[in-house]
């Protein structure tokens, strides 16, 4: 079983901001697959299969800072190893639309892949991590939760159906594979 866990922000406010990236993908993933997510206290879950593979789709509504904590609550829950976790994440240092995929590592100073590697005691887990570029002139925290413009929303849009089929391809055939093939 795999856990595939979009970061984000949760609420209305928050959901087309640079920062929900991941929880854009997730949500495609679950309509690809026509499962619904269902809301918990501190979290959103939904159940399926990629190819021949289970899966549980994963959106902490902790904010982003404290995303680890949900993501180890299902991981103990389920009993899913960190090599089995894939974690869908925004990227200042990435050209808005990039993707770029990774076996294992560091947070890269992303707080919320911070939280997740804090909480389940690992770095053994797989990135996807979507370029959403950089604004010299803005503070990182108001960029980063500020919309897309309308010429960068169709490389977003393109990004996010490349971060599903990504996925898919880490679920069956490997981090290697997709990282040959998407990175």
């Amino acid at each position: 079983m795999w856990l595939v866990v979009g970061l984000g922000n949760p609420g209305r406010k928050y959901a087309t901001t640079r920062h929900n990236v991941g929880f854009l993908v997730a949500e495609a993933i679950a309509g690809a697959n026509r499962l619904l997510f269902q809301d918990r206290t501190d979290y959103r879950i939904c159940r399926g299969s990629m190819g021949d593979e289970s899966i549980v789709l994963l959106e902490p509504l902790t904010f982003m800072n404290r995303s680890g904590s949900a993501v180890k609550k299902v991981m103990d829950r389920m009993n899913i190893p960190p090599e089995k976790v894939i974690a869908i994440h925004d990227d200042l240092d990435l050209q808005t639309g990039k993707l770029r995929i990774r076996k294992t590592g560091s947070s890269g100073g992303h707080r919320g892949v911070e939280s997740v590697i804090q909480s389940i005691a690992s770095r053994n887990f797989a990135r996807v991590r979507i370029g959403i570029g950089r604004d010299p002139l803005a503070a990182t925290e108001e960029y980063v939760l500020s919309k897309f413009s309308k010429g960068e929303t169709p490389l977003i849009r393109d990004a996010v159906e490349r971060a599903v089929e990504a996925v898919g391809v880490i679920i069956t055939e490997g981090v290697d594979k997709a990282m040959s093939r998407f990175n």
